[in-house]
């Protein structure tokens, strides 16, 4: 007989409650191995590729691509036992959170999959699944509810049912098309319009029916202009306007995933931590002389030497004499966390938004090595591969806003941290030498530091050392 499996969506890392699955790479009908990547998915933190805990057949996706659900909610089924009865039975309804848990065969055994101790109270989610095996009396019932109440009810994403009035049969290898952007419906065939909260609750106010608008908005979301076009009639507009319709050239994207989160952290960061910023230029010309020995020295070959790598090692070795600029506010515990190691994040731009991956023990790493570790990072961040254990825990970090051209800026310090260090552009620029002007490679540094942990003293300290590093990096060996 087939034996189904369901697979629950894991935590990936500490403290993340849901995820939005980005694409599926297996449909049903599809065969599975043990390990085989078959979805991925966006956190808070980043994109995350999981991997099947066993090997058979997939017999059903409760969830499409777009959707955002809780972490334990079932998302796949498998069919581990594929060579079963000829004629299958139809896979069991999708466990609760709470019946995964108590499953012995749960993919507790693969890292970073397994249930949590205790589950977060939270409110239903838009399009969360509904589980099936309902009776037909009681579906018609809610069918009815939610038609009574559909102006103030949760929109439904697109071809999502809202209800499932009866079990669904095994899934076949014909069962693979993804599904289409139509209108919702509740599984009864009762179409449920495509609209916001707000937006619902605006057209009660103006006793229109959004079953007889067709919306304007992304997958035919009815917007606000929608429901006051549709309240007022159509008017005769002013010729000169008639052709202007600026929502035609506008888009609207949701605040999600990695933008989401870093929105609230640097929220968070602004206005709780007294930030002060302080500048200075320096001239480089003895630091890129030395990348460019270095260049040719056998001892760096292969190694992509950067002047992010020469900033990463000053920013370890100065804070040896300025402990304070890798400490911690802890506000709870009414004390400041010094740090005996230096986790430095480096800010990344990805085509999901800003990331800030983590070089762990950079303190203990030589330049060579740093280098390297620096290349790996950007690698990875930039192909949305990034380990959400490695953006966590940082104690410093270096913003290189020069690769885009950019002379400085006053960065936010990221939460958890008390201060980020800016790398300006390299410039050449007329500068006096022993009294004469001559061109030399100049750049600007700019440190944003938490004035609750670190006084004025302290972080110009810090920052002069830095540049002094950068201008003469012989001075390193006085450190």
């Amino acid at each position: 007989m087939p034996q189904y499996k369901h697979f629950p969506l894991p935590d990936t890392a500490e403290g993340l409650t849901d995820a939005e699955i980005l694409a599926w790479h297996v449909q049903p009908g599809d065969e599975v191995k043990v390990n085989q990547i078959i979805v991925e998915i966006e956190t808070a933190k980043a994109a995350v590729e999981l991997p099947c805990p066993w090997a058979g057949v997939v017999t059903e996706l409760h969830v499409s691509p777009g959707q955002t659900v809780d972490v334990g909610t079932p998302i796949i089924t498998i069919d581990v036992d594929p060579t079963g009865a000829a004629a299958p039975d139809p896979p069991s309804p999708a466990p609760t959170r709470s019946e995964q848990n108590a499953d012995d065969d749960s993919p507790g055994t693969l890292v970073g999959y397994g249930p949590r101790t205790a589950s977060a109270k939270r409110r239903p989610r838009k399009g969360a699944a509904v589980p099936a095996g309902r009776s037909a009396e009681f579906a018609q019932q809610a069918v009815q509810t939610a038609a009574e109440r559909a102006p103030d009810a949760t929109p439904m994403p697109a071809g999502e049912p809202e209800i499932a009035a009866a079990p669904r049969p095994a899934a076949t290898a014909q069962q693979t098309a993804p599904p289409t952007a139509e209108p919702a419906s509740n599984g009864a065939g009762v179409y449920v319009p495509l609209a916001k909260p707000p937006v619902r609750k605006l057209a009660k106010e103006l006793g229109v029916d959004l079953r007889a608008i067709e919306g304007s908005g992304p997958s035919g979301v009815i917007t606000r202009d929608d429901v006051h076009r549709a309240a007022t009639g159509p008017a005769a507009e002013p010729a000169a306007a008639a052709s202007y319709d600026a929502a035609s050239r506008e888009h609207r994207v949701a605040i999600r995933g990695v933008r989401k989160a870093t929105a609230a952290a640097m929220v968070g960061s602004a206005f709780t931590a007294p930030h002060v910023t302080e500048f200075l230029t320096v001239d480089v010309t003895p630091m890129m002389e030395l990348r460019a020995r270095l260049k040719e020295s056998p001892g760096f070959r292969g190694v992509k030497i950067t002047p992010l790598a020469f900033a990463a090692k000053a920013v370890c070795l100065a804070v040896r004499r300025t402990p304070d600029v890798n400490a911690r506010w802890d506000e709870a515990a009414g004390e400041i966390v010094y740090k005996d190691y230096v986790h430095l994040g480096i800010a990344a731009a990805t085509p999901r938004g800003l990331v800030v991956p983590k070089v762990r023990d950079a303190d203990a790493m030589s330049l060579r090595e740093l280098a390297s570790a620096l290349e790996e990072l950007a690698a990875t961040a930039r192909d949305g591969k990034t380990a959400p254990g490695d953006m966590v825990g940082g104690t410093i970090t270096i913003t290189n806003v020069g690769v885009f051209g950019v002379d400085t800026g006053t960065p936010i310090i990221n939460p958890g941290e008390s201060a980020i260090l800016a790398l300006g552009a390299i410039r050449d620029m007329p500068w006096v030498v022993n009294g004469q002007i001559v061109p030399r490679k100049v750049c600007q540094l700019a440190l944003s530091f938490d004035h609750r942990v670190i006084d004025g003293q302290q972080g110009s300290q810090f920052l002069a050392d830095v540049g002094a590093l950068l201008a003469d990096p012989a001075v390193a060996i006085t450190y």
